[in-house]
């Protein structure tokens, strides 16, 4: 388990900002800078020019325009969904239970 408590393929929610109350997919985890990539969420425009194409010769082009590109968040700004009671919740852990616990229904998340 990284050491900010969510994984890569878990369900959070945001707790603030512009996606705020907004739920989406880990796409990716950077524990050292607390940071996470959420699918679909914290959005950020990204301007490309039209380059040739490597190998082509300069004959074609790729085509530019303008992506929308995920940004990450902090980890304090997003909570992790239960699965089993479907709300966002802190995540605890118990002696006789390995890996992560919901604190509202005590269910564990990992099994």
């Amino acid at each position: 388990m990284s050491g900010i408590g969510i994984k890569t393929g878990d369900t959070v929610e945001i707790i603030t900002g512009k996606d705020r109350g907004k739920r989406g997919k880990v796409v990716s985890v950077e524990p050292t800078a607390a940071r996470v990539v959420v699918e679909g969420r914290n959005l950020a425009k990204r301007h490309l020019k039209p380059r040739p194409v490597p190998g082509s010769g300069g004959q074609q082009m790729a085509p530019g325009g303008i992506l929308d590109q995920e940004q990450p968040l902090r980890r304090s700004n997003v909570m992790l969904v239960c699965p089993s009671c479907d709300k966002a919740t802190r995540i605890g852990k118990q002696a006789d239970k390995k890996g992560r616990v919901c604190k509202h229904c005590g269910t564990e998340i990992d099994k």
